[in-house]
């Protein structure tokens, strides 16, 4: 974890933001996320929106992204399906046939790449590119199995099993989707979308960043995505991670920040020291021996939050659930 004396809006060039839990749930907008937005504009930040959701066109999420109060355009926008596109049009001549097991996303994404988009395996296509689409069926997925068993290149946009259920259950993502054409095929599907690089590296070369900030709200892909893509990372608890996710987190699943909400860009992030024989941030302190941890002091409790990461990721396993739960409490998030 590393401490910032500027606000993350002046110290990174580029915020790279997941979209669902961070800007938005659903399509209904996450508080204060547009006006902090609108605030690390105004500093020169500028933003890009990284989602691993295969079957919007980056027009669509641009209108969605209007829609809750955050002005974007497509240019904004960067997919899964653009990384799949985009690997794909790196290992095919130039027109190949791509099976789309997907939705219309991923197919604008092909043609923008010089590829040709299509929908049975009769003709042998070069590829199978599949992703996320809620009326994928049956038909679509077995024409992808078919393509793939004759030797097409099997792409995946991302690997997400679930996917937000709104305020039920999650539903199946397109990480569930492809193990249907996997377990019949015992072909592994090469993923683009996040935590895997082509996505990150996608969103740099589209960007031209050259200090980016990745912002998200999940551990195992915008977290590790930073990790794997070389980038600092920002946690904001609005969406699926909670405090004891983070502090449980393995080694390339811990944010270079955490934050609340967005607003955590547009302020210093102090850095967390070795004092007092333990972890100070500014005016808590957390202490650990062995499997009991503590921490307390006043102030922002985000420090202590801070201090308490510090201290629980410093000694290699993290403490009994309980005790962090404990630690947690003293701090009332």
């Amino acid at each position: 974890m590393k401490g910032s004396d500027r606000p993350l809006s002046e110290a990174y060039d580029v915020a790279l933001l997941d979209l669902d839990g961070v800007v938005y749930v659903g399509r209904r907008p996450v508080p204060a996320a547009a006006e902090s937005l609108a605030k690390a504009r105004a500093a020169g930040q500028r933003l890009a929106f990284v989602t691993n959701n295969a079957s919007r066109t980056p027009s669509a999420v641009a209108a969605l992204l209007t829609e809750v109060g955050v002005p974007a355009d497509a240019d904004d926008v960067v997919t899964s399906a653009q990384a799949a596109a985009r690997l794909l049009a790196e290992r095919l001549p130039a027109g190949s046939e791509v099976l789309v097991v997907g939705g219309t996303g991923l197919r604008h994404a092909l043609y923008a790449q010089g590829l040709r988009p299509v929908s049975t395996a009769a003709g042998r296509p070069a590829a199978v590119a599949q992703g996320y689409h809620p009326g994928l069926g049956y038909g679509l997925l077995s024409e992808g199995a078919q393509a793939v068993a004759m030797g097409a290149l099997f792409v995946g946009s991302n690997g997400d099993l679930t996917i937000p259920g709104g305020d039920g259950p999650p539903h199946p993502g397109n990480g569930s989707l492809l193990r249907v054409i996997s377990a019949a095929t015992g072909v592994e599907p090469i993923v683009t979308g996040k935590p895997e690089r082509p996505l990150h590296q996608e969103s740099v070369r589209r960007t031209g960043a050259r200090n980016p900030l990745v912002v998200g709200d999940r551990l195992d892909t915008d977290i590790e995505g930073a990790y794997n893509g070389g980038a600092d990372s920002l946690l904001v608890f609005t969406g699926v991670t909670g405090p004891l996710e983070a502090l449980t987190a393995p080694p390339n699943r811990r944010p270079t920040y955490l934050a609340p909400d967005l607003n955590g860009l547009l302020v210093p992030h102090p850095e967390v020291v070795r004092a007092d024989g333990g972890h100070r941030c500014g005016g808590w302190t957390a202490r650990r021996d062995g499997d009991a941890i503590t921490v307390d002091g006043s102030g922002d409790p985000y420090d202590g939050l801070r201090a308490l990461a510090s201290a629980v990721w410093e000694t290699g396993a993290p403490p009994p659930a309980e005790a962090l739960t404990e630690a947690l409490g003293s701090l009332a998030l």
